[in-house]
């Protein structure tokens, strides 16, 4: 296991999604002129979808350009591990300006998934750079149609730790409301920030990740986010976990979306979140073979998994967990639990998998006994 806390360098990146025409161009272009954006370089899929101004631009070579405010731009060239060893590269070698967080710009109609999965999967990227959490971009005016018809804009939205939402000039309110109410039983931890002409700060979109660079910690809490998909559990299923103690956890309250009475037709409909918990500390070996067995089962269904865990081969010490369907990013051992509560808990974002069907395979998996 890793320790991210005694890894402050590695390079935080964010990813930018959001369906075609959602206005994460618009976004991009304004972020790249802001004065906050000075040590960001931006990975984009062409230069010209971003339409850079010749006028901001201070210099430039086939596929770097840098803005006069500082930020550094840059096309995919090859596959995203290579542009990312790449700027890397140049940036220990002094070839290019120095920068501490990287923003990766997907195309409208990707999965964000196999991004993500690159993050986690390849040994130099994960050594000098950290995910720092998906950026989501959702157009207001046509987000009801895009979740009904397209799928992949509902999961853009559900696996997000910002969501974006644009054109709420040009919405009326009564529309906007909908989608936010939508959003909020799609994707219940995400802060949705609205951004009118793509206006919208830095300071509002990064830092959603573990690692918390102002406290130099990890920040459990922020990332973890429990309670927001705790407080949504009893919208789709009975919050009947007996590592529960039986405890209502609040489920229910506050929203009257009428989750029951949806179009069955509804993609997100399919995508509900929940929370395990364990009372007793777990031993790494059953949980982590818990945890492959799920990814190995119901992987393509597991939209996202995070977690965090008490074991019983440390001493008080957490270890974080993440998935993105069976991708696991390597555990991470963090300084302090952020608070008293000492029970393990894994968060769940799926697709056409119920709960009990999880808590089936964990618990059958963790009851067995090793020889």
């Amino acid at each position: 296991m890793t320790d991210t806390t005694s890894e402050p360098e590695r390079l935080p990146v964010s990813i930018l999604t959001g369906f075609l025409g959602s206005g994460k161009t618009t976004l991009l272009s304004r972020l790249m002129h802001h004065p906050e954006m000075d040590r960001i370089a931006v990975i984009v899929n062409e230069f010209g979808e971003v339409g850079l101004d010749d006028a901001l631009v201070m210099e430039s070579n086939e596929d770097v350009v840098l803005l006069n405010s500082g930020c550094l731009c840059c096309t995919v060239r090859g596959d995203l591990v290579d542009t990312l060893k790449r700027l890397f590269k140049d940036r220990a070698k002094g070839n290019i300006p120095d920068f501490d967080r990287i923003v990766v710009e997907t195309t409208g109609l990707a999965d964000p998934a196999p991004i993500l999965h690159t993050m986690m999967a390849d040994p130099f990227l994960v050594t000098r750079f950290r995910l720092d959490g998906v950026i989501t971009v959702v157009d207001a005016h046509h987000a009801m149609e895009q979740f009904d018809k397209q799928f992949e804009s509902v999961k853009q939205a559900a696996v997000a730790d910002r969501i974006v939402l644009t054109k709420t000039d040009v919405t009326d309110a009564e529309q906007v409301a909908k989608v936010e109410a939508r959003l909020a039983e799609l994707n219940p931890a995400a802060p949705v920030i609205k951004a009118v002409q793509g206006d919208v700060g830095p300071s509002a979109l990064f830092d959603a990740g573990l690692y918390n660079p102002k406290t130099k910690s990890a920040d459990v809490s922020q990332w973890l986010r429990e309670e927001a998909y705790r407080a949504t559990e009893g919208h789709v299923h009975h919050h009947d976990h007996h590592h529960d103690h039986g405890h209502d956890h609040g489920h229910g309250h506050g929203h009257e979306h009428g989750h029951h009475h949806h179009d069955v037709s509804r993609h997100d409909d399919h995508i509900h979140s929940f929370v395990l918990y364990f009372d007793e500390p777990l031993e790494w070996n059953r949980i982590a073979g818990a945890l492959d067995m799920m990814a190995q089962t119901h992987g393509a269904n597991i939209l996202r998994i995070k977690g965090l865990l008490n074991l019983k081969e440390l001493d008080d010490e957490p270890v974080v967990v993440h998935a993105v369907q069976h991708m696991f990013h390597p555990p991470a051992k963090i300084e302090k639990w952020p608070n008293e509560d000492r029970r393990s808990r894994l968060v769940f974002i799926v697709r056409d998998l119920d709960k009990k069907t999880v808590e089936s395979v964990m618990n059958s998996y963790l009851a067995l006994e090793f020889a």
